[in-house]
């Protein structure tokens, strides 16, 4: 490794450090806290496996190291089981394109609908997705309902033939396969109780998916700030600075809340003034009432 290369992990630390930790607080909580209190091993191995996909996003933006294998394979193991890297990698990158934010049909990570779509489905099914629009919802459905939609969408892929979808679910079966076997042969929780944990991590994770994006005319004013410090702020690697992130998807994590503290003024006024006070007043307004529609309200109608 050159001097670039020693100067670039230098720089990166806490993301190594966080790792480190990442993994670390996984397995305590996978062997000794499950053998304490199955209860709470379930609740902090869910926890670390949360973070573990926040640190997935930190890779899949070119982090720590310069080398994109490199960094993929530090996150090898799928601690979340459900959704191969790749696949939230492609995707992920592709919701980067500003200019189609919230779009139903090209914004791969949109929880809005084409109203024609949205039109048509049967009342069961609505009601599911309104009760999904809550940040209760979100967290106890939300799992299930986006990873049948996401499952159906790539097997449609597959089917017409998309080569690279197919590649990173037979990747995916290795990065599980590695998971379980810890989980059987080394750690004191049983398989079920490790689903549970997966399931949780995922839950965790819709807290921060759930308003990152609001329908707006115009595209920069489309993602939000939460100005939060907090434990979530941290689980999240500060992705509730959200315009910050965007805007400059390369700066690492821990650089993103001095980068909105020095020009605060200029990102409100970027994002028309999409801005939270934290993850409180967010559980506060929205936990049991919807924050959008499901039909995209600014969408042609039919």
């Amino acid at each position: 490794m050159g001097k670039a290369g020693m100067a670039r992990l230098r720089e990166e630390w806490p993301t190594i450090l966080l790792l480190a930790v990442c993994y670390g607080g996984w397995a305590v909580a996978t062997i000794w806290l499950a053998a304490l209190w199955l209860p709470l091993g379930i609740v902090a191995a869910g926890v670390f496996a949360a973070l573990h996909s926040s640190l997935c996003h930190e890779v899949l933006h070119g982090h720590p190291t310069r080398y994109d294998r490199v960094n993929e394979a530090l996150v090898f193991p799928a601690l979340s089981l459900f959704v191969p890297y790749q696949r939230f990698r492609d995707t992920h990158l592709a919701h980067h394109r500003d200019e189609f934010l919230t779009d139903p049909y090209d914004d791969p990570e949109s929880n809005y609908m084409d109203p024609a779509v949205w039109g048509r489905l049967p009342g069961w099914m609505r009601r599911i997705l309104l009760m999904n629009n809550t940040l209760l919802g979100r967290m106890v459905i939300g799992p299930v309902v986006s990873q049948v939609a996401f499952m159906q969408g790539d097997w449609r892929l597959i089917r017409a033939g998309a080569r690279d979808v197919l590649r990173a679910w037979l990747w995916h079966v290795p990065a599980v396969a590695v998971v379980i076997w810890w989980i059987v042969s080394v750690s004191a929780m049983p398989v079920w109780a490790y689903v549970i944990s997966a399931y949780m991590a995922i839950s965790i994770l819709k807290i921060r998916t759930f308003l990152e994006h609001r329908a707006h005319e115009k595209a920069r004013g489309r993602t939000v700030i939460i100005e939060d410090r907090g434990i979530l702020a941290l689980l999240f690697l500060n992705n509730n600075f959200h315009v910050v992130h965007h805007m400059h998807p390369k700066v690492p994590w821990y650089r993103l809340p001095a980068l909105y503290r020095e020009q605060r003024a200029h990102y409100l006024e970027r994002n028309d003034g999409y801005r939270y006070a934290s993850y409180r007043e967010i559980f506060a307004r929205h936990f049991l009432r919807a924050k959008d529609p499901v039909p995209h309200p600014l969408w042609p109608k039919p």
